[in-house]
């Protein structure tokens, strides 16, 4: 199936200055920053389930997390999620906490209108500050068999959304992306940086330099961030994956919420003069929680 050229998502000034806002700016509990301090970069967490907004919010502030990705329902104006929404976006905003709103339906693929839809029903409602796509083609029943047919599908999807809204759009990235080709000539996470304004690419592993750490499998994505002058993401695990060593490196559970905190302190500090590095993200909220 051959992609449907369309023009790439341009480098927007004010979009990106958005994005870049959340990953710059320090929440520090108690009182302001000192003036003429290094802004340290924020955290960002994806939020899945429907924890009590209070807590969730006072818990993000304490962690110095900028943004919640917040899983929202199709048709969320008539949801019975819309309160919970509204309350933790409220209470959010005030916390100086950026809201996304957070899709991850794999079918969007092949049907990109539901997922227009489902963004402009969130949108409507005026609680998010962005859109954050967490759609996985290597999850699609079709990807071992037509790949070609699910990356072009899945870049139509981001054309799509992109051009349905002018808030940020930001997405998660496989850190091995730049190894499948598209029908464009270029690399998958190449083609994915053109259309959107933001990348959150999926690191996980639970050691911070070397080989196969968290900045190691993060540098193919920084680099094709850099060059299409978008900023990125890099993220870790902190749920259960299984026994075995492959799991038990990608993620930090049973390891604490001091290993956690080192650990990000230290990709921070790996990666301070990186152009598009813009801070860490965790996944997710309950397993961070429960460190």
């Amino acid at each position: 199936m051959p992609v449907t050229r369309r023009p790439a998502r341009p480098v927007r000034p004010g979009v990106v200055a958005l994005v870049l806002a959340a990953v710059v700016a320090t929440v520090v509990a108690g009182g302001a920053q000192p003036a003429g301090a290094a802004s340290p970069p924020t955290r960002a967490t994806w939020v899945w389930g429907r924890p009590a907004p209070g807590p969730l919010v006072t818990w993000a502030t304490k962690q110095r997390v900028g943004e919640l990705f917040v899983a929202v329902p199709r048709s969320l104006p008539t949801s019975t999620d819309l309160a919970w929404v509204r309350d933790v976006s409220r209470r959010a905003h005030k916390a100086g906490i950026r809201v996304a709103a957070l899709g991850s339906a794999t079918e969007w693929i092949d049907r990109p209108a539901e997922a227009v839809a489902w963004q402009r029903d969130a949108l409507a409602t005026g609680l998010f500050d962005g859109v954050h796509l967490d759609v996985e083609p290597w999850l699609h029943p079709a990807w071992d068999t037509d790949r070609a047919g699910v990356v072009a599908g899945y870049l139509r999807l981001l054309d799509e959304v992109g051009a349905a809204t002018t808030l940020p759009l930001e997405v998660d990235v496989a850190f091995w992306l730049h190894t499948v080709p598209t029908a464009e000539g270029v690399a998958l996470d190449a083609a994915v940086a053109r259309r959107v304004d933001a990348l959150t690419a999926m690191t996980y592993r639970d050691t911070v330099t070397g080989p196969d750490s968290i900045t190691d499998l993060g540098r193919p994505v920084l680099a094709t961030a850099t060059a299409a002058g978008k900023p990125c993401r890099l993220a870790v695990e902190t749920r259960f994956l299984g026994t075995d060593p492959v799991a038990q490196k990608q993620t930090f559970w049973g390891q604490g919420a001091g290993a956690l905190a080192t650990a990000l302190a230290g990709v921070d500090a790996a990666l301070a003069g990186d152009a598009a590095y813009a801070g860490t993200a965790v996944h997710d909220e309950a397993g961070w929680r429960a460190l």
